[in-house]
């Protein structure tokens, strides 16, 4: 006698069940309780009459039928959820755009500059993904994405935008109390904010290497206080509550309007492989989208090089 398949639901469960080996993580990330997720792998079971996990008091595991329909059914989903993306892809405007990109890069940079986007090319709509996220073109919605990394993707191209250049910034309240900040050796008797980060080697530009650069060579950095996030040094910036180290391309905004300041000319740039890039897939290059976007954002780029060294826009 046949029988009916699981739903999409039940796979999605069951799929996430049997990669976490642990229900509880697999309720958390479908967003259903451990009890729910345990009724719908025993109604999968008796549907299919297969066992597909051994039960412990302390742990789970997969059968050789678990394991076998586990990769069937994470098959099955990554095909749907690919074929879902093209349909969607398909069924858009062709003159409309989806950029994946950070929340920061989008807020600091990106949004600020959509009126000359608009104004150049008003038959192109700009829709977003904010994500910290690396989207997956075949399998999210998206045509673009702009990323902060190597600039390395399978199957894609990146155009390399521009360098990251850190130096130390401050509200202006900060000058106007009245603190000497006349040399770097000053910056110690203020709090010190940074961003506490690296990735495979490539270590975040922090107070010790900054200082470093400055001739400072007995620093102390038990002052120093680090965020996950650069968001949450300039937000501890503005505050007033000491100095960080910024991102200058990611505050362009803050300090054109008197937000913050900056302190020395004395910058440090991130490992040279590392930089802001436009990603899009190999198959979409000529896409004339694509390229107009393309032309846009390098143009842009340039522009703010030119300013940042003093030429002529």
């Amino acid at each position: 006698m046949s029988r009916t398949l699981p739903g999409t639901r039940a796979l999605r469960i069951f799929e996430a069940a049997g990669r976490h080996l642990n229900f509880t993580r697999a309720a958390a990330e479908v967003g259903l309780t451990p009890a729910a997720v345990s009724h719908q792998i025993k109604e999968i079971e008796e549907q299919l009459g297969l066992v597909l996990f051994m039960r412990t008091s302390r742990s789970i595991r997969l059968t050789p039928s678990g394991a076998l329909l586990l990769k069937a059914a994470a098959d099955a989903l990554d095909t749907l959820q690919r074929g879902i993306s093209r349909a969607r892809r398909m069924a858009r405007n062709p003159a409309r755009l989806r950029i994946s990109t950070s929340a920061r890069f989008a807020t600091n940079w990106l949004l600020p500059r959509l009126p000359r986007f608009r104004a150049e090319h008003p038959a192109l709509e700009l829709t977003f993904d904010i994500t910290d996220e690396v989207r997956d073109f075949a399998v999210n919605d998206i045509d673009l994405a702009i990323r902060f990394g190597t600039g390395n993707y399978d199957q894609a191209r990146s155009d390399r935008l521009f360098d990251t250049i850190i130096a130390p910034v401050c509200s202006p309240k900060l000058i106007e109390s009245g603190s000497k900040l006349d040399e770097p050796r000053d910056l110690l008797n203020h709090t010190l904010f940074h961003v506490n980060w690296k990735t495979d080697g490539m270590v975040w530009p922090n107070w010790r290497m900054w200082m470093a650069a400055a001739g400072v060579t007995d620093f102390d950095d038990s002052r120093c206080v680090g965020f996950t996030d650069s968001g949450h040094v300039v937000q501890a910036v503005i505050d007033g509550g000491g100095i960080g180290l910024a991102d200058l391309d990611m505050i362009a905004s803050d300090l054109a309007d008197g937000r913050l300041v900056k302190v020395f000319d004395i910058a440090i740039s991130v490992a040279p492989e590392y930089a802001y890039h436009l990603v899009y897939p190999e198959s979409s290059s000529e896409d004339p989208c694509i390229l107009a976007f393309r032309e846009w954002i390098k143009a842009e780029t340039k522009r703010q090089s030119d300013r940042d060294f003093g030429e002529d826009s």
